[in-house]
């Protein structure tokens, strides 16, 4: 997957690093702004069980 995406991007070495770096922020910021805050209600973080 990620050598399909490699040879997606276009440009030099430099240029694709650079933009293989803001894809993964890009896919970092949505999945903190809207994936985690819709599916946070959903998970059982607040029953904490020690025993």
């Amino acid at each position: 997957m990620y050598a399909l995406i490699w040879r997606l991007l276009p440009g030099s070495t430099l240029l694709k690093s650079l933009q293989s770096v803001l894809l993964a922020l890009l896919v970092l910021f949505v999945l903190m702004t809207w994936v985690f805050p819709a599916i946070e209600p959903h998970l059982p973080i607040d029953q904490v069980v020690v025993g």
